[in-house]
């Protein structure tokens, strides 16, 4: 498993720490313990080397996110801590300072216009899939655009949470357990109420608001991504040369950009964004206000608020659509 001289004491260690690991930590520990076996193999033929000169250059040699640096360089600490505590004179990196570097992709407006388009107007080809989500989907994506929402909180909402009155949406056991109302726009609620007409459920409190055709639970997620994953290929909208810390376009972006037209909103009527980001980080749900206010630093220029218009898609109410085979 292991083939550098510490081969021997990395698995010793390694046996230890499997006592006390779930599989998943097992896993990840493994992975770094092998990628720093492998470095030591490749630069050392004797005990002794691991100065600080040596580990310092093993800790600039690592790549990706700050955190995962991080998590990796805290598993080779305690390591060699072990060896130290062994006998074998070691040097111990401090733990690198870990610094927001995950950078969202932004959809602009033009790609905006032509997601919403093609989700209107897009022919279900596989006779497999959820028929209701032809219907679902364009309301899917413009809710996750309007409000800001996760797409797995979207997809179960219970329809005695939609209050269509006054445009409200409950959302409950949410990440982190969080419990919030969501004020939707006038735009939304329109939207959503010739939605539930079309579907045959407005009015009622009970069942999901996107419901599968196909069993009693609620439509895909994974239906959803890929439905969107392929209005993406078909309008070209993608990341060139992605780095590993840039998320490439996809449906979590919607969330990013509510966030933005959210701050520009606000620099617009007068508010300070520094007054703004309590606020929105309690619409959006977030665990605390710095998870909120990295939103600030992704782009210097916000984008201004719009919904863009629903097409064609609710002109007709249940269209009838040719499904190819």
């Amino acid at each position: 498993m292991f083939k550098s001289i510490y081969a021997d004491k990395l698995s010793q260690y390694y046996d230890l720490r499997s006592e006390d690991l779930s599989d998943s930590a097992r896993k990840h520990e493994l992975c770094y313990l092998k990628r720093f076996d492998a470095f030591v193999h490749d630069r050392l033929s004797s005990n002794g080397g691991l100065s600080e000169a040596f580990i310092s250059r093993w800790v600039r040699s690592l790549s990706g996110k700050s955190s995962s640096v991080e998590n990796e360089v805290i598993v080779i600490r305690q390591f060699l801590n072990y060896l130290n505590l062994s006998g074998e004179h070691a040097f111990i990196p401090p733990v690198p300072k870990v610094h927001e570097d995950y950078m969202p992709y932004i959809f602009s407006d033009t790609e905006l216009e032509e997601i919403f388009d093609s989700a209107d107007n897009v022919i279900q080809k596989d006779s497999k899939a959820d028929p209701y989500l032809v219907i679902e989907f364009p309301v899917v994506v413009r809710l996750l655009y309007s409000c800001g929402l996760r797409i797995g909180e979207t997809l179960r909402i219970d329809m005695a949470d939609v209050d269509l009155e006054n445009g409200i949406l409950r959302l409950l056991n949410t990440k982190g357990n969080k419990h919030r109302i969501v004020p939707m726009s006038y735009s939304m609620t329109d939207i959503l109420t010739l939605y539930c007409m079309a579907m045959g459920i407005y009015g009622t409190n009970a069942g999901w608001l996107f419901p599968s055709f196909k069993s009693d639970d609620h439509i895909s997620e994974k239906a959803i991504k890929r439905r969107f994953e392929m209005v993406l290929k078909d309008n070209g909208i993608r990341l060139e040369n992605r780095k590993k810390y840039e998320r490439g376009p996809c449906l979590h972006c919607m969330r990013h950009v509510f966030a933005f037209k959210s701050f520009a909103q606000a620099e617009r009527c007068g508010r300070h964004l520094d007054d703004t980001v309590p606020f929105l980080s309690i619409y959006l749900g977030h665990e605390s206000i710095n998870e909120t206010s990295k939103y600030l630093k992704f782009s210097n220029e916000l984008y201004p608020e719009s919904i863009e218009a629903f097409g064609s898609y609710m002109s007709g109410l249940l269209p009838e659509v040719d499904y190819e085979t």
